[in-house]
């Protein structure tokens, strides 16, 4: 393998960033025949990935002291990207699903098959990148952002549209979430990360995870999406439009 091995690596990730751009949950949400707010009824589903999401970067990604320059990398961005939870229970909040629920009925839903995927993502990830050297995990940290650069991308148009409807800012859902993503996405890292050397068996290693981590993430999105089809919301007020779990919950 050629030095500069990351840049193969890239090639793929947006190779398969492009094919997960087209699958059923992204067409559903674009679907403009489709109330937005059906098409954001995903929402409560993606609750333990979500909340697990900042624990990710805090204790798995993380390691100080780092071990090299590459993990030096990993530890900044898990920085940047531990702390958005809170925006993602505000929006819970705003958009209406903060009903009032007994704990064992949340944790059955949480824990329940119908979001069992959301679990195995994050099981699987934190298993892959315990495997990782800090170089291999940037090449993760990159599979899974651009997984979130489409979610987050396609997200935009729903959320403006139930901000005017509501009258709130959905801070994880617009556009204030998103630019901080995008923000992690700009040539000029892309570049740098590019120039990462790789030996053969580093490089073929970070080519499977990268196939890993998308059919990973479409795992999790199917689910999102049966769930969303599953899920009524009716057109009243937000602090009373929907039920999540409501076959868990009954």
């Amino acid at each position: 393998m050629s030095q500069k091995a990351m840049k193969t690596v890239l090639r793929k990730i947006f190779l398969l960033k492009r094919q997960y751009n087209n699958l059923p949950l992204f067409q559903f949400m674009r679907d403009d025949s489709i109330d937005a707010a059906k098409r954001l009824s995903f929402f409560p589903c993606m609750a333990h990935f979500i909340m697990s999401f900042g624990d990710l970067n805090k204790y798995v990604l993380r390691s100080e002291p780092a071990a090299d320059k590459f993990q030096e990398k990993v530890n900044l961005h898990s920085y940047e990207d531990d702390h958005h939870w809170p925006w993602y229970l505000e929006d819970f909040q705003k958009l209406g699903y903060d009903l009032p629920t007994r704990p064992t009925d949340l944790m059955r839903f949480l824990w329940g098959e119908e979001t069992h995927k959301n679990r195995v993502l994050m099981y699987q990830l934190t298993a892959m990148i315990a495997q990782a050297n800090g170089a291999e995990r940037i090449a993760i940290i990159e599979a899974i952002e651009e997984t979130g650069n489409v979610l987050f991308t396609t997200m935009l148009d729903l959320a403006k549209t139930l901000e005017g409807r509501y009258g709130v800012e959905l801070r994880y859902c617009g556009v204030h979430h998103h630019a901080l993503e995008s923000g992690h996405a700009v040539a000029s890292e892309h570049e740098e990360i590019a120039a990462i050397d790789l030996d053969e068996a580093s490089t073929q290693r970070c080519l499977a995870w990268a196939d890993q981590v998308f059919d990973l993430f479409e795992d999790w999105t199917n689910e999102l999406l049966a769930y969303a089809r599953r899920t009524t919301p009716t057109a009243s007020a937000p602090d009373r439009r929907t039920s999540y779990g409501a076959e868990l919950l009954s």
